[in-house]
């Protein structure tokens, strides 16, 4: 039996060359054809259809101004990157953004649901429906009747929850909170549409709410015997261990005698000031006639 030969080197050599060949054609190729493949027109992003319940967003708008920002075709684009995308729209809150077979996306819009406007006036922050505070522009005649949150960083969704409890209390006076502010002791304080403020001081929300309730049960009472309506009503402090304080419009609690003390004395200050101010003229036209 004759063993087989040893394959010389440089035959060996040559296979190896040529199969490394092969396998760089072989990879140039696929490389190619898969670049081809990703940058050819026929698999661009063609139409983006947009879905969901839309009041302050126009879709033919959203897609012309999304779509350059949107990078890579049907094949390549990040979901994610796009997501944030349009979630970086104002008025969106949220957004799911799948593949539409062949060329389109289809994009699921979640708005956000305005509640009130959040910081000081002027300010372009607003408060959502989960408590979030987001940026947009609010000249919108919707959001014309929203009340004003005024607070610390981070109490966006707690100042919310406490106003929906304080609406609901001061519903009987026949007004509606325009302002709730909350200060960094923790003491609240509203405005009501009518001008009113209220001072309701700190402590829970049972605490809060028991002292406006307290209030709005006997506000008119006392407003009655002054012979006065709640819509007088000019401000409280609720902040009483027992009671609370309110100013009302027309109505004082000094009496006539102190009134009358009061004005004398302040007619006999006007008497006693009338000479000097006379005194100073009769100087200063002295001085003058003594310069000419």
């Amino acid at each position: 039996m004759n063993d087989a030969l040893p394959v010389p080197l440089d035959v060996r050599l040559m296979n190896m060359i040529a199969t490394i060949l092969f396998v760089c054609c072989a990879l140039g190729l696929l490389v190619g054809g898969g670049w081809w493949f990703l940058r050819n027109p026929a698999f661009s992003i063609g139409r983006i259809v947009v879905h969901g319940d839309l009041s302050h967003i126009n879709p033919v708008s959203l897609r012309a101004n999304v779509a350059p920002q949107l990078m890579g075709n049907f094949y390549t684009l990040n979901l994610q990157q796009a997501r944030e995308v349009f979630e970086g729209v104002p008025w969106i809150r949220k957004a799911w953004v799948r593949r539409d077979f062949p060329n389109g996306l289809a994009v699921e819009i979640q708005e956000h649901q305005a509640r009130a406007f959040w910081g000081p006036e002027g300010s372009p922050t607003l408060v959502n429906n989960y408590g979030e505070v987001f940026e947009a522009d609010a000249d919108d005649n919707d959001e014309s009747d929203l009340p004003r949150l005024i607070g610390p960083e981070g109490r966006s969704l707690e100042m919310l929850q406490m106003y929906d409890r304080l609406k609901r209390a001061v519903k009987p006076l026949g007004s509606s909170i325009d302002t709730l502010a909350l200060n960094g002791r923790g003491g609240w304080r509203m405005t009501l549409d009518s001008g009113a403020s209220i001072e309701m001081g700190s402590g829970s929300p049972i605490d809060v709410t028991g002292r406006v309730d307290r209030f709005v049960r006997t506000v008119s009472k006392v407003a009655a015997q002054q012979g006065r309506k709640v819509d007088s009503l000019e401000s409280a402090d609720l902040r009483q261990m027992d009671g609370y304080a309110l100013r009302l419009r027309g109505v004082t609690t000094v009496s006539a005698e102190t009134a009358a003390a009061r004005a004398r004395a302040a007619a006999a200050r006007s008497a006693r000031a009338a000479p000097t101010r006379m005194n100073a003229k009769t100087a200063t036209t002295r001085t003058r006639g003594r310069n000419n």
